[in-house]
């Protein structure tokens, strides 16, 4: 067993419009962990994005996937030092989450030489509940994302290299937990088929064919129905979807998502409204990586 692993982690956005809880895309903002064995104290350093607000023990999210896992693995840990530089805002749907999970299962399979990703992606989404922003983080790019029998599960595909990703960033943050539950427990048949028709087409589009994203990014099951927690991205997406933009909330909200083309990039994020900072991102940038192998 090693003493000691760094890794990196991409941030995510989930759902993608109709994929709910099922499609995610790796974006090229990244936190970066590393870890040393040491003697029966765990000790976190953070620094970067909303660091003053995290725990520097072991209820740090990172700290926490990583001791789960690492007891799964049948290399429980006692103490570590682990630091963590995190570029991936807090609490703005941008799978802040979710990289501290697949950080801390990453870490701790990097100590025990684990290197199953189908393992590593079911312990993921176990520890997360769900796999859609786990999936993209560990198996980069564009994932669709599963569950058999509890079993996380997932596929990457490639995408067309015309579609870049910008991200509408809000200064202000929104709980997952409030968003899930604004959603109502039954939906519409209508709706529930037009989303799968959505969701099919939405894999066509960012695989082979990009002019089709407007059409392929539309929602009914979860975008409306949450818009009471996060009123100043629904408004930005449908002003955005008025231009003729491909424009989703991004995970939970309530950053947005606008998949355009490498040429209209720049102009799109010039768009952001005041409260927003728009950043062109780029698909496709890895997953998670040991930083020894990592040109990050």
């Amino acid at each position: 067993m090693r003493d000691s692993a760094a890794v990196s982690v991409p941030a995510t956005s989930a759902n993608l419009g109709p994929g709910f809880d099922a499609l995610g895309l790796a974006l090229d903002l990244r936190d970066h962990y590393e870890v040393e064995v040491t003697g029966t104290d765990v000790v976190v350093h953070v620094s970067g994005q909303d660091a003053a607000a995290l725990p520097r023990d072991r209820t740090h999210l990172v700290a926490r996937a990583l001791l789960a896992t690492a007891t799964e693995l049948g290399a429980p840990l006692e103490g570590f030092v682990l630091t963590c530089e995190n570029n991936i805002p807090q609490g703005r749907g941008l799978g802040s989450s979710a990289a501290a999970i697949v950080g801390g299962v990453t870490l701790a399979a990097t100590l025990a030489d684990e290197t199953d990703p189908g393992r590593l992606l079911d312990i993921a989404t176990r520890l997360e509940g769900h796999p859609d922003n786990v999936a993209p983080a560990l198996l980069g790019g564009f994932t669709i994302a599963w569950l058999d029998e509890g079993v996380g599960n997932a596929v990457a595909l490639p995408v067309h290299p015309d579609v870049v990703p910008v991200i509408f960033v809000p200064e202000r943050t929104s709980p997952t937990s409030a968003a899930r539950s604004a959603l109502p427990a039954t939906v519409p048949h209508r709706d529930a088929a037009f989303n799968v028709g959505r969701s099919a087409l939405l894999v066509a589009a960012l695989t082979s064919a990009p002019e089709l994203l407007l059409a392929a990014t539309a929602d009914r099951l979860h975008q409306d129905q949450r818009s009471g927690t996060y009123p100043e991205a629904s408004k930005l997406v449908s002003a955005l979807r008025a231009e003729g933009l491909a424009a989703v909330v991004s995970g939970a909200g309530p950053s947005v998502l606008v998949l355009t083309d490498r040429q209209s990039a720049d102009s799109v994020a010039a768009q952001a409204p005041a409260g927003y900072e728009g950043r062109v991102a780029e698909v496709g940038v890895g997953a998670v990586t040991r930083e020894s192998d990592a040109s990050d």
